[in-house]
């Protein structure tokens, strides 16, 4: 069964049980309330006519209509149960009361009631007998009397009133409740609406939110919730697919150049030059050693960054960044062997956060190693580490050649070069490594170039120890442009 259908069946019973016990506990009160009436009207007629008989005066044909108003009748008798007063000869009509009177005169309380038919109207009329007594001491006994007639023909009235009204009510719950199910579980309908349009792939749509602070509404912005994180995770393993397939393309055109190199030189060395050149021979096992060192470079970079887009683990600590950045610098110093100065501009204090010290030293090696590369012989290569914007940034400046402007933003991407007469000096894919590791601290690198005026590269951490990122294990990489 459909829930609005349970809905209303629920409201309904509940609205009939509860009119069910309201309708029968007015009936029974109304009930009780017209019976009371009739005997409260008998028992006070009864009392009138003792009193007047108390004062020693006789009815009169005034007093008389007065006291049997109202369908009510009275009825007197002497202390031995003679009737000396039936004006409607109820007595004579062989219905004799014989109890209520007796009742009366013997109790110390001197009334009695009872019931008794009188009328012949097929209900009980309500007797209440009083005793009174006559100035000359006479005992005598007052009957009053009203037939249950016309009360329970209005009880029966009620009744059928109250059993229609109920009825009504409880039929106008039933669509009531209908109603209110259908008001209420329209939101779901249009929800299901919404969720059947929605195509498998067609995640960007979102189910309407009738009133965000129901039951209702809070369970569909939660589902809308879900579907933009679905939406998003969708949109990231497309994004990543489309990474994967270029950097593969990338990858297999990177490799493809040492090994036609490698065939090429291998099967020169097999046909002939093994016997006929030693000269050509020696060259030949040195350039398969180079293109062979290439391929092992590029190799170890794509080991890096697959790590990295894996997520591996980091083993941060509280460092002086300044003491990574000096270390760098004597490396490639070393490294530069004379052709370019490499100065490591001192800090007069320590400038320390939370990172991975191998990779952060990974990160300004590359820095140093394109800006080594990149300047011509005779300039110079500044670091320096400072405080800036509430972290710690580590900034490698040259006098190199320059980026241009067109070329800046994209020498963070994979395999791209700036510079293609010097392709071959690199793979192209350390600074994406050195931008891997920033954003795996929760930092960031930016490039600032002016072509023939130099590049300066920044690294910037933060100072709070970095989540649950995750970044590459440390490895050499060699210039990305």
């Amino acid at each position: 069964m459909p829930i609005r259908w349970r809905l209303t069946l629920f409201i309904a019973l509940a609205i009939g049980a509860i009119l069910l016990v309201l309708g029968v506990a007015l009936f029974i009160l109304l009930s009780e309330a017209l019976l009371s009436t009739v005997e409260d009207t008998a028992e006070r007629r009864a009392r009138e006519a003792a009193d007047i008989l108390h004062s020693g005066q006789t009815l009169q044909a005034d007093d008389a209509k007065e006291l049997t108003l109202d369908g009510v009748f009275v009825i007197i008798r002497n202390g031995e149960g003679k009737v000396l007063y039936d004006p409607l000869k109820l007595t004579e009509s062989g219905a004799e009361d014989r109890v209520v009177w007796k009742k009366a005169l013997v109790d110390r309380g001197h009334h009695a009631s009872g019931r008794i038919e009188f009328s012949g109207g097929g209900a009980p009329d309500y007797i209440y007998a009083v005793r009174a007594q006559t100035p000359q001491g006479r005992a005598r006994v007052v009957e009053a009397g009203k037939s249950y007639n016309s009360a329970l023909e209005d009880v029966r009235e009620i009744g059928v009133i109250l059993a229609a009204g109920i009825g009504v009510a409880l039929l106008l719950s039933i669509g009531g409740a209908y109603l209110l199910a259908r008001t209420a579980l329209r939101p779901v309908e249009a929800v299901t609406a919404t969720a059947r349009e929605m195509g498998e792939g067609d995640l960007a749509k979102r189910l309407p939110v009738a009133n965000p602070k129901d039951e209702i509404g809070r369970l569909t912005t939660t589902i809308n919730g879900l579907l933009a994180r679905l939406d998003a995770a969708f949109r990231r393993r497309e994004e990543t697919l489309s990474r994967q397939r270029r950097f593969a393309a990338d990858a297999s055109h990177e490799l493809r150049t040492p090994l036609t190199s490698i065939s090429g030189h291998a099967r020169m060395l097999d046909e002939w030059a093994l016997d006929g050149d030693k000269d050509t021979a020696r060259r030949s096992v040195g350039t398969i050693r180079r293109e062979a060192g290439k391929m092992r470079d590029l190799i170890e970079s794509l080991l890096t960054l697959t790590r990295g887009d894996e997520g591996a683990p980091m083993e941060v600590g509280r460092y002086d960044l300044g003491a990574v950045g000096k270390e760098a610098t004597e490396t490639a110093r070393a490294a530069a062997d004379g052709r370019v100065s490499v100065e490591f501009v001192s800090n007069e204090h320590e400038v320390t956060a939370t990172f991975d010290r191998e990779r952060v030293l990974q990160v300004a090696s590359i820095l140093l190693d394109n800006a080594v590369k990149y300047t011509p012989e005779g300039g110079g290569i500044k670091v320096r580490v400072e405080e800036e914007e509430g972290g710690a940034a580590l900034a490698v400046s040259d006098t190199g050649v320059g980026i241009s402007e067109e070329q800046l933003p994209l020498v963070f991407e994979r395999f791209y070069r700036a510079d293609a007469a010097r392709a071959e000096e690199g793979v192209g894919l350390g600074l994406s490594i050195a931008r891997q590791i920033a954003e795996a601290h929760g930092g960031t690198i930016e490039a600032r170039s002016k072509l023939g005026v130099g590049s300066t590269f920044v690294l910037l951490l933060p100072r709070q120890k970095p989540g649950p990122s995750q970044g590459p294990r440390t490895q050499e990489a060699e210039d990305p442009r």
